[in-house]
């Protein structure tokens, strides 16, 4: 009875909300692994487990969390690196008005959304078709994501010593090719190349420059301006067939 009901509530999905389903989980995974080098770099700048743990369940957002970790790290004092974390965890603000028109959340639901409306549920749910895959995008990236994260930040805190340095691990670099996949379907006008390459020039000269996070907030100043002007062209949102073969 439990595999035929498996099978039929498989069957009910749409073709957008599967899309949603493998897109969420693909950056739930890249973005769950990079939880390791926030448990380890934690560990390493002088913060307790329990600590650590703390910043992953309470913060949740591994931007904020690497600018608290890097100023304690080195030798800020606990108010600069609280204000750091705190400027880049404004960005999560903008997105809760980003996803407030389609999410839907009511009463004590906008709780957990609030918590889980980060850069990696922001995006999958935006890349969706419809609002209802948006809804399935957002809560099972927000929800994967949260659990993974809060898991493997356990792992890196606990191991850290073992792995050495986890920076040299690449898993960075997969969560960065997770946001490339879900951009890339929509890349079909010249106005939303622009926007994307505008973005991504302004973040990649900033990096060396600025705290981490801070080139993203840049980058999402651009996108908004160069988007906002459209002076490329009308910008073309990717169908369901296209979107899930990017998938």
């Amino acid at each position: 009875m439990a595999d035929g009901s498996s099978e039929g509530t498989r069957a009910t999905r749409s073709p957008t909300e599967r899309q949603s389903w493998r897109q969420g989980l693909s950056v739930v995974l890249a973005t769950s692994a990079y939880g390791i080098s926030f448990g380890a770099l934690a560990v390493a700048s002088g913060l307790d487990v329990w600590q650590t743990c703390a910043l992953s369940l309470l913060m949740f957002s591994g931007g904020s969390q690497f600018a608290l970790v890097g100023v304690v790290a080195g030798g800020g004092a606990p108010a600069t690196a609280i204000a750091s974390a705190t400027i880049l965890g404004v960005r999560n603000t903008l997105y809760g008005l980003s996803v407030r028109p389609w999410l839907g959340a009511r009463g004590a639901l906008r709780i957990p959304a609030a918590q889980l409306t980060i850069d990696e549920s922001t995006a999958v749910g935006l890349a969706q078709p419809d609002e209802r895959a948006r809804r399935v995008g957002f809560w099972v990236t927000g929800v994967g994501i949260y659990l993974g994260w809060n898991v493997m930040t356990l792992v890196g805190a606990l191991v850290g010593d073992v792995l050495g340095d986890v920076r040299m691990w690449g898993l960075d670099a997969a969560a960065a090719a997770a946001f490339v996949g879900l951009l890339w379907p929509w890349l079909r006008s010249r106005q939303a190349v622009a926007v994307g390459a505008a973005s991504a020039v302004v973040a990649a000269a900033l990096v060396p420059a600025l705290p981490a996070g801070v080139p993203v907030l840049a980058a999402v100043v651009v996108a908004i301006v160069v988007g906002w002007t459209n002076w490329l062209g009308r910008p073309v949102q990717p169908g369901p067939d296209e979107a899930e073969d990017a998938a």
